[in-house]
């Protein structure tokens, strides 16, 4: 249920969708298994087979976006473009153009595509409307725009905006190792990655140990600041935080498991269960960590 990445967004002020009106747009690109031809293909699913395409509880909403690519490697269609545009040559005496080149590709490409394998992938997308937060469980830029991409076309718009703070994470988690001092309410834990301010990019990383003030305050005057740092906050979850704002290894600590399996819930009444504790304790720690960098600041 936990989400291991965040990637936040503030939802827009004209957010009114309803659990109904939602279910409604969603329907719109609900997800529909790709054809022989089709590379890829997305679209929303159910987060519970007993649930609509929006989970909803009390003013969060729970979406999947499933996206069904096929295994084509690039490697695979030039060897067979290869060998295609070697029979091409005997026929006609001459090597294939660049032009040429490009449609005997397109071709191979059609014809190995109903062949290929299928995998699919799910993303979450958590909405939280009490808060006026959007969150992507997704570690890398493309995962999430891929899910924002197609919650736009289903809503008609995008309605989220990237979220700013004030003070530049990768300046606050380089004071904060220097002063030993984490902000109120978080602790700073053993992963810690600094990375050169130069064009040169050399990185120093250290993992499941922790690092010296005298360590910290050299790396900074040879030009490096802090990208990746592990904290933990309140007790209740770690995680790492990165220079752009990303939210990554999140992880419920043993505070928040305890006691969840000592209530008689069913499946059902167990996933919502889950889904308000995590709700809610995220939402929590956003706030907290968006204190932290000295606050939201506007675009």
């Amino acid at each position: 249920m936990w989400f291991k990445n965040l990637r936040i967004f503030r939802l827009a002020p004209s957010w009114s969708y309803t659990a109904d009106a939602l279910e409604t747009a969603l329907a719109k690109q609900t997800f529909q298994p790709g054809g022989n031809r089709d590379m890829q293909s997305l679209g929303w699913v159910r987060t519970r087979d007993d649930t609509g395409l929006a989970h909803a509880l009390d003013g969060q909403y729970l979406l999947t976006l499933r996206a069904d690519k096929k295994l084509l490697p690039a490697t695979v269609i030039n060897q067979f473009t290869k060998a295609r545009a070697l029979e091409i040559e005997e026929q006609q005496g001459f090597k294939p153009g660049r032009r040429q080149m490009k449609e005997i590709k397109e071709q191979v490409t059609d014809e190995l595509l109903p062949k290929a394998f299928s995998v699919y992938r799910d993303t979450r997308l958590w909405i939280d409307t009490r808060n006026r937060w959007l969150v992507v469980d997704a570690a890398a830029a493309a995962k999430s725009d891929e899910v924002l991409g197609v919650l736009a076309k289903s809503l008609d718009a995008l309605p989220a905006a990237p979220l700013y703070v004030e003070q530049s994470p990768a300046a606050a988690m380089t004071n904060w190792l220097i002063s030993d001092e984490p902000p109120a309410g978080f602790s700073i834990d053993q992963d810690t990655e600094l990375r050169s301010t130069s064009d040169s990019g050399a990185a120093v990383r250290y993992v499941r140990q922790s690092i010296e003030i005298d360590d910290v305050r050299k790396h900074v005057q040879a030009g490096k600041q802090c990208t990746r740092l592990a904290l933990t906050w309140a007790d209740r979850v770690s995680f790492v935080l990165t220079e752009g704002l990303d939210v990554k290894r999140v992880n419920p600590l043993d505070v928040l498991k305890e006691g969840r399996e000592s209530a008689a819930l069913n499946d059902a009444e167990q996933y919502d269960s889950d889904f308000a504790l995590m709700a809610g304790e995220l939402a929590r720690l956003i706030e907290n960590l968006v204190e932290a960098l000295g606050g939201e600041r506007k675009a």
